[in-house]
């Protein structure tokens, strides 16, 4: 018999007066599964965190967590979530502040271990004042992490973290996955969903346009791009005529190098290599910002 869903959305809107924010999601998470929420501004992606978070109510359509109304799972200390900004006291150091959350909890994990496992300890004994904005971020998670919940919903978790720190970060939530919580995250950092998600959820203007592994919704995003080098006084001269190529989607040019984004991309490799002094050639796959823009950009 399968679990019950950490998270299930059905037939989900809702509207603000005349703005349809959310126009009819299904979606279910399934326990420990970490999934990337991805869309442009606008889509709908803040509104539908804040139903999870039972912060919203729908306008129709049903929103569970766990098998609960939403408010009654964070209730239970079952859903945490990190926010990209506020919720901390400034003068305070990280131990007190993380150890003035965990006293309001009835049931809270013992406080050293989730400093350890934010990755935190060695900035134990700083005021958060003066932490970094990753820093800070680290924090925020240490505190989601004292109620044990089920659920995690992170806003941008990683930003303003360096390198060391968002490999941190990631290392713990894919050890927590393993051991069951689920996570649901919204980024615009492409290259961190396409690594550590198990499952990429495209929304836009309000409905779900994609879903699937990094893999499967690149596969969506048809056609190649074909980068070539051309002299900066050739390169006019020869996008008209690349342009109107058959499947040929779109024409850049950046400096001396030309990329055309195409669905015959051999098409394209023989005209600049037949009828023109490109040289440095290179045919890519689209990658998940070629299928995050095609993908988003034509959802009506």
């Amino acid at each position: 018999m399968n679990p019950t869903p950490a998270v299930a959305l059905s037939g989900v809107t809702k509207t603000f007066g005349d703005v349809e924010a959310v126009r009819g999601i299904d979606l279910e998470l399934r326990q420990g599964e970490v999934v990337a929420f991805l869309g442009p501004n606008g889509a709908g992606k803040t509104t539908t965190i804040d139903l999870v978070l039972g912060l919203s109510r729908p306008t129709t359509g049903t929103v569970r967590v766990l098998g609960l109304e939403p408010r009654q799972a964070v209730a239970r200390g079952l859903v945490s979530a990190v926010m990209q900004s506020g919720g901390l006291l400034k003068d305070l150091t990280v131990r007190e502040t993380v150890a003035y959350t965990a006293a309001l909890f009835a049931d809270a994990r013992p406080v050293d271990r989730v400093i350890a496992e934010a990755g935190i300890e060695d900035i134990a004994d700083r005021r958060v004042a003066t932490c970094s904005g990753g820093e800070q971020q680290r924090l925020r998670f240490a505190m989601a992490l004292l109620p044990d919940p089920a659920l995690l919903l992170l806003d941008e978790p990683t930003t303003g973290m360096d390198v060391e720190g968002r490999r941190t970060f990631w290392s713990a939530i894919r050890r927590d996955a393993g051991q069951g919580r689920t996570v649901l995250f919204a980024t615009h950092y492409l290259e961190e969903a396409d690594q550590y998600a198990d499952r990429i959820v495209l929304v836009s203007r309000g409905r779900v346009v994609a879903d699937g592994t990094g893999s499967e919704i690149k596969a969506l995003a048809s056609g190649r791009t074909v980068r070539a080098t051309l002299a900066d006084a050739d390169i006019e001269r020869y996008t008209e005529v690349l342009a109107a190529l058959g499947g040929v989607d779109a024409v850049e040019v950046r400096g001396d190098t030309l990329l055309v984004h195409a669905k015959d991309s051999d098409a394209v490799a023989r005209y600049l290599l037949t009828e023109t002094p490109a040289r440095d050639l290179e045919v890519t796959a689209r990658n998940l910002e070629d299928a995050f823009l095609s993908l988003t950009g034509d959802a009506r």
